[in-house]
Formats: C-alpha cells, structure tokens, sequence
C-alpha cells in the first residue's frame, strides 16, 4: 500500500469542531477539490440513523468532502470504499491483518469489537449531473473506547486500535487513510464495483454463518451468503433468499 499523501487532494485539521461532516458540507461549496477534514476536538458527532458518536480525545474523526463522478445511486459504494480503506490503513498501522474484518455493510471490527464506523451525507443535486456534494465520514478509535450509554445487548463491544499494539496519533493515521482511500476510489471508478466486492468478501465478518440484519421494519435471520452487485446483503433464510440494502447487524 503507497503511504504518499493522494495528488490533487486537500487536507485541513481543525483543533476543534462540532461534527467534521458538517463542517465538509458547509465547506463543500468553496473547495477546489476533495479534501480531507480533520477535527481534534469533535464535540457533535453523529451515526447512522441520527445517532450521536461519542469521540474521546484522541481518537480519529475526519471527513473526506468531495463531488463524486456517476449516478447518485451508486453514491453509496463510497461506503465500501473507506470501509476497505480503513481496513488497509489499521493493517498498515499495526502489522495484524488477522485481526481485523468488515461487518456489513461499513463497520470495522477488531477482534470482533468495533473499532470504527462510516457515516456518508449528502448535500444537494445538481441537476442531471448528480450529486453536488458528498461528505464521507470516519470515526476510528483510536486511544480509548466510548462509554456507551444503552448499548443493545446483541451490539458488538467497543474497542479502540490499542488493542492491537498500536499508539497513533490522528494526523499520522490519516496520512495512511488518505493513500487507501485514494486507490480504492482510482479501483471503482476504473474497474466498477466488482474488485471493491470481491475485498470486501475476501474480508467480511461472519461470512457463512447465520446473523439477523434489522431493517426500519423487521428482523429478518438467515445465513450470510454473499453481497450482490448492488452491495445489498444476501442471506439464505427459512423463507427464500432475501436481498436487503440497509439494516443494522447483529451476530
């Protein structure tokens, strides 16, 4: 993996901030290019599905602004994209690709705990051009582990990147983050979605075995079959084979 900082690509550190994605969406408008933000400090983090992360000192919370090429459909294999970039940069930072993995669909686990979580925004549409503005966010724990209040009994523990032997400063994991996340972006745009598909496989957790995925409506459980061209979770139930493209995970 190339640990040069990506041409072409910006990079503003914040010592603090209410939330980098925020921050990447108000100014998305005036930036010549993607750029990396880095906060410090982030003091209003948010999660999927309007959840708040709660971001220790130390830890790691950037966001990556840029105006992607393609159709606004297939904006969410950015996702794909930093999870496989993210799981490059902890290889790159601790020598131990055993123990980490990809918990669909954008989750990174170390030994089994969760170590970071992605969160893409977008803002506006651009006419038939497509989307105006993406803010790709990561959070990655890096020095300590969130008190979680509330923590669903089936949720995976936190964990941070100490775990497996490695102190990281925030500015030196984005100048790993940056590189991977550049090369699994030239990957999709040049080749498609398959080779990001196929990484993605070559490092999913729980492939094969038998999780429930929640969507907004039910809980559906089946055996973890594969994710399709589209990045939908494929899983072999009782009832026939089921195609989701959203739902929290459980094991």
């Amino acid at each position: 993996m190339s640990t040069k900082w990506p041409e072409g690509v910006g990079r503003i550190v914040l010592p603090s901030v209410d939330s980098t994605n925020a921050e990447a969406i108000r100014q998305a408008p005036t930036l010549s290019g993607p750029t990396w933000i880095l906060g410090l400090e982030q003091t209003k983090g948010r999660a999927r599905r309007g959840r708040g992360w709660v971001d220790p000192k130390g830890n790691f919370s950037a966001t990556l602004a840029l105006r992607p090429d393609g159709k606004p459909g297939d904006v969410a294999l950015y996702s794909f994209v930093a999870a496989l970039a993210l799981y490059d940069a902890c290889v790159a930072a601790t020598g131990r690709a055993d123990a980490f993995a990809l918990k669909w669909p954008n989750d990174v686990l170390l030994n089994g705990g969760k170590l970071a979580g992605i969160l893409l925004e977008s803002a506006g549409i651009a006419g038939q051009s497509g989307l105006m503005h993406l803010a790709v966010g990561i959070g990655v724990n890096l020095a300590d582990v969130p008190l979680v209040d509330g923590l669903e009994k089936r949720a995976v523990r936190p964990v941070s990147l100490q775990e497996a032997g490695a102190h990281m400063a925030p500015e030196t994991f984005l100048d790993l983050l940056a590189p991977a996340f550049a090369q699994w972006e030239h990957r999709l745009k040049t080749y498609g979605f398959g080779p990001l598909r196929e990484g993605f496989l070559a490092r999913a957790a729980r492939l094969g075995d038998v999780i429930t995925a929640r969507t907004g409506t039910a809980e559906i459980t089946g055996t973890f079959e594969t994710i399709d061209e589209a990045g939908s979770l494929v899983l072999k139930t009782t009832a026939g084979r089921q195609v989701i493209a959203a739902a929290d995970i459980f094991f």
